[in-house]
């Protein structure tokens, strides 16, 4: 049996999954680790990274002989080395801020329009590499001048597996330092945060074999949210995905990039074929359940609300919630919206409010999906948002577009393994391999329950406070 492994590297947790020939899955191990949160500061040991990962394999492989392996990580936490690979300073996590005002100096020398049409970001921000790398030009100039090796997680783990100094492209897709039309470093940014090309690593594409540890042949993955698109069989034309977590995900393979709009916030990144995909994101979405749920209805089950919103007609009596708990982002960009409940009555109840709560991040995955004009015959649904039956089947009738659930959902772990299975000739291509591997669930259409009015105020609220 040749076993494969995906290991998938969050923010706060890493899981490896090892899969059979037939990619079914056998074994999993979970790593939880805890950062380093200091104001704006957010880091990380980065040599506990790979110490993490090294005890994964070890647990697993004691017990499977692995084959290939692939990783997945989140995109922008940035770690800066000596020649040898030897860290110079904490990592600097994706969510860390301290790099604002690096951020404005950069859109005040690039502008917003031209960032875009060579790196796919719309926005400039301190998440972006870019920034980091300035934010140490200023602020750690003998740091940034012994650095030889700057490394995103997915290359750092790769450099200590293979020995090898390489990218992929997906990863680089949010550094803005990478052009994704020309597949090559931007120099012009590079100039002008102080970085030198041959500090960067060897650029390939998602999915290419590049060495080996202990037996084991590495390929390269992608990042977690497109790992995870693979992993739920998003492959091919017609089929997006949406994960409605503590936030909710959007999904959209793209075969261009979109022509520049100054009005959208929405990221283009390359995707693991070489094409693009659009990644919608909201900061609240299962979030704001949790927190009605937490704060006025702490003794319910999350089944029990549910069925409380079930018992309560679609459109909540008029009840209208927006869900900006942490503000907005897409497709309308305001940090400072708030959350709101209008329109309460006598009559409302507490059932009335929770199903106003699932109608309206329905409502605001329906004003992304007519956003990005995308042309979809089915969505598949993931997150904890898809183990409510009564949400997945209101998605459906918003939208009027099938909801498709899951069987597996350790998506990420699958995408990564697909990944390296493709790349070792154990699966023909990822989309066969998709064909054999993702397993849906449950399906729900449309019933022809009418939301035109519910969506309608929820545009209209939205559009009077914000």
């Amino acid at each position: 049996m040749k076993y494969v492994m995906g290991i998938d590297i969050g923010t706060t947790s890493l899981k490896a999954a090892v899969f059979d020939e037939a990619l079914n899955p056998v074994a999993s191990v979970t790593k939880d680790y805890t950062l380093e949160v200091l104001g704006d500061c957010v880091e990380f040991d980065a040599e506990q990274y790979w110490v993490l990962v090294k005890e994964a394999i070890d647990e697993l492989s004691a017990s499977y002989e692995i084959y290939a392996l692939s990783i997945d990580t989140q995109c922008e936490t940035l770690i800066v080395t000596d020649e040898n690979g030897k860290p110079l300073r904490k990592a600097i996590v994706w969510l860390d801020n301290r790099a604002a005002k690096q951020a404005d100096e950069i859109r005040a020398r690039f502008g917003e329009k031209k960032v875009y049409e060579v790196t796919g970001q719309p926005e400039i921000t301190a998440t972006w590499p870019a920034a980091k790398l300035l934010w140490m030009k200023e602020n750690e100039p003998e740091i940034l001048e012994k650095t030889k090796k700057i490394f995103l997680l997915e290359d750092y783990i790769l450099y200590h597996l293979t020995g090898r100094f390489v990218t992929e492209q997906t990863l680089q897709s949010s550094t803005i330092y990478f052009d994704v039309t020309k597949r090559i470093w931007w120099k012009e940014m590079l100039d002008f945060i102080g970085v030198k090309e041959e500090t960067l690593p060897e650029v390939f594409t998602s999915g290419v074999e590049i060495g080996a540890y202990q037996g084991i042949r590495i390929v390269t993955g992608a990042i977690d949210q497109i790992a995870g698109a693979i992993g739920a069989g998003i492959v091919k034309p017609g089929v997006i995905s949406e994960m409605t977590g503590t936030t909710m995900v959007i999904f959209v393979p793209s075969e261009e990039m979109p022509a520049y709009n100054p009005e959208s916030k929405m990221p283009c990144h390359l995707n693991y074929d070489g094409k693009y995909c659009l990644l919608m994101w909201t900061p609240t979405a299962g979030i704001a359940l949790k927190w009605f749920k937490n704060n006025f209805c702490e003794t319910f089950s999350f089944k029990e609300l549910d069925q409380l919103a079930k018992e309560v007609p679609a459109g909540s009596a008029g009840l209208t919630f927006l869900p900006y708990l942490c503000g907005a982002t897409m497709p309308k960009y305001d940090p400072d919206a708030k959350g709101v409940f209008y329109g309460l009555t006598m009559e409302h109840t507490r059932g009335h409010a929770v199903r106003s709560i699932l109608e309206a991040v329905s409502c605001m995955l329906k004003s992304n999906l007519d956003y990005v004009g995308t042309d979809c015959t089915e969505i598949r649904t993931m997150g904890g948002g898809a183990q409510s039956p009564l949400w997945c089947q209101i998605k459906a009738d918003m939208i009027g577009k099938d909801f498709v659930t899951l069987k597996n959902d350790e998506t990420a772990c699958l995408g990564s393994a697909i990944l390296a299975g493709v790349a070792v000739g154990l699966f023909e291509s990822v989309e066969k391999a998709c064909d054999m591997a993702v397993a849906t669930d449950k399906r729900y259409s449309p019933t022809g329950v009418d939301y035109t009015e519910c969506y309608k105020r929820y545009c209209e609220l939205d559009e009077k406070l914000f």
